[in-house]
């Protein structure tokens, strides 16, 4: 989607046959649409200082983040325009809607994941995720699955599958062997 050089992929959301791509970098950030598979054909930009983070799809709108601006913006959907911009108290990192329980997960970068009305981004609870009893930092892009959260971790190759119910970890992928070997990587196991 985006080169590296122009700005970082901070949120993927799949919704229908649309790919929601959010980008960060001061100055670079933006919010695309489009068919997966092909390029996006709506962009909006983020006016600096703003730094996108993580989106997700609600209905007719889409929520997006910015990191440490403690900004969300809410926008159409399908057009992208901004429909309002609401204070947020955290650093934004990831988010996803969770449809069975009617609530957005978000992440920090900490161990913590928080829950929030859909409409006003409210807590309504949070939870310390923990891997053997040990709470797992660096959360960050988050994907809802029925009532199962993933999230990468940051700054490793690991998604982890959390039961939001019990805070714990449930599976990990080594996403590792997906990269392309490069020099960097040789040798690393």
């Amino acid at each position: 989607m985006t080169a590296p050089s122009q700005a970082l992929t901070e949120g993927l959301e799949m919704a229908g046959n649309v790919l929601y791509e959010s980008t960060g970098l001061s100055g670079a950030s933006s919010v695309r649409a489009g068919p997966t598979g092909k390029p996006p054909k709506t962009r909006v930009a983020l006016p600096a200082p703003l730094f996108g983070e993580g989106v997700t799809v609600i209905g007719r709108t889409l929520w997006q983040l910015t990191w440490r601006n403690r900004i969300a913006i809410e926008r159409d959907a399908t057009t992208l325009a901004e429909l309002r911009r609401v204070p947020y108290p955290d650093d934004g990192w990831g988010m996803c809607f969770q449809q069975s329980a009617q609530r957005l997960v978000t992440s920090d970068g900490s161990a913590r994941l928080t829950f929030r009305a859909p409409a006003t981004l409210a807590k309504t609870g949070e939870v310390t995720v923990t891997e053997g009893g040990r709470p797992v930092k660096g959360l960050n892009e988050l994907e809802c699955v029925g009532p199962t959260v993933y999230a990468n971790v940051l700054p490793t190759d690991r998604i982890v599958r959390i039961d939001p119910a019990t805070s714990a970890i449930t599976a990990t992928i080594d996403a590792w062997a997906c990269w392309p070997p490069t020099k960097s990587s040789r040798g690393r196991r």
